[in-house]
């Protein structure tokens, strides 16, 4: 998340850019974790207004922290590559025991099945901006995957029913965050709530 760091620095945002645990906790407590410390942060900043920029997981993140909680001064919420509704990869794999390993506890919450976190998640407030991809990173997982996908997550799958906007680029699940057109999206949905399909989102 290096580069979109760096980019939303140089646009003026103070920014909040730090790992989580996600091999060794259940998503609950690292939603409540992560998202703590990075409000503290932006309360330490005097921040204005709060926007999140999310890959994958940590979309589920922002979506599990709004369950119970709000944030005063929320923004606009960015989520690239979000297995909102799940990944079939998590239901195919789950059982293996180095895939356990490899994605953690919280990995392991985000099937399509009775235990998917994800799909028990209500509605969040909020202005909503999402970016998926239809390039698989991992064309050995795509058979397993309904329709068109990242290599992890399906693009229909992406979806969240209170989006405001929705954008599919040609890109893999792993380095979407590195697309400098995605980076381009995502300055453009905090500064305006929409994506700029002028402007495309397919450089690399």
């Amino acid at each position: 998340m290096r580069a979109i760091e760096n980019a939303l620095i140089g646009a003026g945002f103070c920014v909040w850019n730090r790992g989580y645990p996600s091999r060794s906790a259940d998503i609950d407590w690292l939603a409540a974790t992560a998202i703590n410390d990075g409000l503290a942060f932006c309360d330490s900043q005097h921040a204005v207004r709060i926007h999140f920029v999310t890959h994958s997981l940590g979309g589920i993140l922002v979506r599990q922290y709004l369950q119970d909680r709000s944030v005063e001064n929320l923004g606009r919420i960015v989520m690239l590559s979000p297995p909102n509704q799940g990944s079939e990869i998590i239901d195919l794999l789950k059982d293996h025991p180095v895939f356990r390993f490899a994605v953690g506890p919280a990995g392991l919450q985000l099937g399509t099945g009775p235990d998917s976190l994800p799909l028990r998640l209500g509605t969040i407030p909020g202005e909503i901006g999402i970016i998926t991809g239809n390039s698989s990173s991992d064309p050995w997982f795509s058979p397993s995957i309904p329709g068109e996908d990242d290599g992890k997550v399906s693009v229909a799958h992406a979806k969240l029913e209170e989006m405001t906007d929705f954008l599919v680029v040609d890109s893999g699940h792993t380095f979407i965050m590195r697309y400098r057109g995605v980076i381009a999206q995502i300055l453009a949905f905090l500064q305006h709530g929409r994506f700029n399909r002028e402007q495309g989102a397919d450089a690399p």
